[in-house]
């Protein structure tokens, strides 16, 4: 763990104690923050024996200060939940399971796997509803540059993040934010530029090359040659 998020991570564990005692069994911390974004919320999935209402309603009496220490609310799931959940959020849980750290307990994930079919269905679920937002989105813009280039800015994330998931949907396993987001993008043949500007996008960490409106043709383009990709995955 890194200094600029171990304390909030030692703050929600405690915490945690606190409310299950001995039925916490893993906490570990996903998500921007341990990816060097300092200022985003900790996020971190918590598992359990299992989860009551007196559970919930002692973790609810945190929340306020949680927030205050810039920890976002735990995803708190029983862990045999969780392992019988891996089909249904083959992409939500994927993630956590290819960058997170362990702040508490034995490693949960030793004996979780995604079944490649489950992945490659939710890819092109995901895929063909970006590319029905982007769409949908571009018509209610009437075409204004600026609320253009706010479709774009504010879809960039749930873009390299399909990006990342296509990435593990062809076996890529670094767990590096930049590097796994350009390795999906080789995979379905998106040119670097625009991901390289979409990455900007998604963590304010810079400007795109060009104004974000005068990406959107190209950014279409690539999410309809990535739903097809995805659509025609093999394993």
């Amino acid at each position: 763990m890194t200094s600029t998020w171990k304390s909030a991570a030692d703050t929600l564990v405690r915490d945690l104690r606190n409310v299950f005692g001995p039925r916490l069994l893993a906490v570990v911390a996903y998500g921007p923050r341990i990816e060097g974004a300092d200022g985003d919320p900790l996020t971190c999935l918590a598992l359990v024996e299992n989860l009551t209402p007196e559970d919930l309603q002692g973790c609810a009496q945190n929340v306020r200060r949680w927030a205050r220490a810039l920890i976002a609310t735990p995803l708190i799931v029983p862990r045999d939940e969780f392992m019988r959940s891996l089909d249904t959020f083959p992409l939500e849980y994927g993630e956590i399971i290819r960058a997170h750290e362990l702040v508490f307990g034995d490693s949960p994930f030793s004996s979780a796997a995604i079944a490649p079919e489950d992945l490659r269905r939710a890819c092109e679920q995901q895929a063909k509803s970006h590319l029905l937002h982007l769409r949908e989105g571009f018509i209610e813009s009437g075409g204004r540059p600026t609320d253009v280039a706010e479709l774009v800015a504010t879809s960039a994330p749930a873009f390299t993040l399909l990006l990342r998931n296509v990435a593990r949907l062809n076996s890529v396993t670094t767990s590096d934010r930049g590097e796994v987001t350009r390795a999906g993008a080789r995979a379905v043949g998106i040119p670097e530029e625009l991901v390289a500007d979409m990455l900007n996008l998604e963590r304010h960490t810079g400007i795109p090359a060009t104004d974000p409106s005068r990406l959107f043709p190209e950014y279409l383009a690539a999410v309809e040659q990535l739903a097809r990709a995805v659509d025609g995955w093999r394993a």
